[in-house]
């Protein structure tokens, strides 16, 4: 079916033109005389849609034999002839349906609407994998398939759907990248993976904005719980070899080792830690009742409009808070490197990298799946379900076309602040 609607995309014809509105209004006029119901087992767009496979394989087996069911030869002979029928049960979306598949004597037909082996129709494996995406669990898909649509779809089916989508994983993984990011987030959702004893293991995600102001997902990785120089260095070579000669920013959150393995990587890239993520930490070595007096205290620090300034903010706010809270002091002095980079650039600039918020909303979203299942049997289940859940992201494109406004002056920001690195790109 895949195949069919693939082929006929380019040359569709209006539905007005070819499904007659008196004769739906018949159907139905009959159907509700008969008692039939529209959905369901039995019913009218079960029956609808018996009649459309088996009449479309009726013609694929014409086509295939050259000459119409009943049709003599000329000499009264035929190579090759019709050979009765065998039922088939395949499962549609709406519901399980039982056609009659033609058979032609030499065993040389091929269907297409219905291939040979064939048990779903494209749309239910669709439906599986949007279900998957949005964080049910396979017996919930299960369930909701056979309430809704009658359909008897049993979780090693559902699974083997799902594993369907490890190969577009893989080459999606590996695709070729842009030469040059103008930013790179990165960020991470830990799992519960079963490998022996069920323990937390990191599922980094890399998000950059390409020239043109869009989102591109570099990757997907499972980390080992370890975030030293070693394994950011392999996973950045692996981004580089891609085709990402350049990234003029990365954004994290503070991970250890990173921007030694950047600036290996690429020597001309800034690393920026998440300010969101530094008020954050400081917060944990604080009383819930100072989180407002904390917060205020360090802002004029990271809204200062020099480095030089914000450092007398921070000398001002240690003063007030270091005797008793030293550790937030000693956060902020072992994180300062990695925080002053965005206080060199524009107003536009700052307010885009200064934050990882960039990806709260992927992270939002992968959660949400991740959730529901508990804990995952292998690496590679997690993977696979994290990747369904952000291959859902944006149906509409409405997030596209909404970072695409977002960012377009803090790219001619960019543009402006790196020399031109940026614009060589687009050429």
């Amino acid at each position: 079916m895949t195949d069919v609607v693939s082929d006929t995309k380019a040359q569709e014809v209006p539905v007005d033109e070819v499904v007659d509105e008196a004769l739906i209004q018949q159907l139905m006029a009959r159907a509700k005389d008969g008692g039939m119901k529209l959905a369901g087992e039995g019913g009218l767009l079960q029956q609808l849609t018996k009649k459309l496979l088996e009449s479309a394989l009726e013609g694929e087996i014409t086509d295939h034999l050259g000459h119409e069911n009943g049709e003599r030869a000329e000499d009264g002979r035929r190579e090759n002839y019709r050979n009765g029928h065998r039922a088939k049960t395949v499962t549609t979306d709406i519901g399980t349906v039982e056609i009659e598949v033609p058979r032609d004597r030499a065993g040389t037909f091929e269907p297409i609407m219905v291939k040979k082996r064939q048990k779903r129709l494209a749309g239910v494996d669709e439906m599986v994998l949007s279900l998957s995406a949005k964080g049910l669990t396979h017996g919930e898909i299960s369930a909701h398939l056979a309430e809704v649509y009658g359909a008897n779809v049993s979780k090693q089916t559902i699974s083997t759907i799902t594993d369907s989508v490890v190969a577009g994983m893989t080459e999606w993984q590996n695709r070729p990248l842009d030469a040059v990011y103008p930013v790179v987030f990165i960020d991470c959702v830990n799992v519960k993976i079963r490998e022996g004893q069920v323990a937390n293991r990191p599922v980094y995600m890399a998000v950059a904005v390409t020239a043109e102001g869009h989102r591109d997902i570099l990757g997907l990785w499972v980390g080992d719980g370890g975030e030293g120089a070693k394994y950011w260095l392999q996973v950045l070579t692996e981004i580089k070899n891609r085709g990402a000669a350049d990234v003029l920013m990365l954004v994290c959150d503070g991970l250890t080792g990173l921007p030694d393995a950047v600036n290996a990587v690429w020597p001309a890239t800034i690393v920026q830690t998440c300010v969101v993520h530094l008020l954050r930490n400081s917060f944990k070595y604080c009383g819930r009742q100072d989180w407002e007096k904390i917060a205020r205290g360090l802002k004029p620090v990271y809204t200062a409009p020099t480095e030089e300034v914000a450092l007398e903010r921070f000398v001002e706010f240690a003063e007030v808070w270091g005797k008793k809270y030293p550790a937030i002091v000693r956060l902020w002095e072992s994180s300062w490197s990695e925080f002053v980079p965005f206080l060199r650039f524009d107003v536009e600039i700052r307010r885009i990298v200064c934050t990882t918020n960039a990806i709260e909303s992927i992270n939002a979203r992968i959660r949400k799946a991740v959730r529901a299942r508990g804990h995952f049997p292998t690496e590679q289940a997690a993977l696979k379900c994290v990747y369904l859940a952000v291959m859902s992201l944006d149906p509409t494109g409405t997030g596209r076309r909404r970072w695409a406004i977002r960012w377009k002056p803090a790219l001619q920001a960019f543009d402006i602040t790196f020399d031109g690195r940026l614009s060589a790109a687009r050429r």
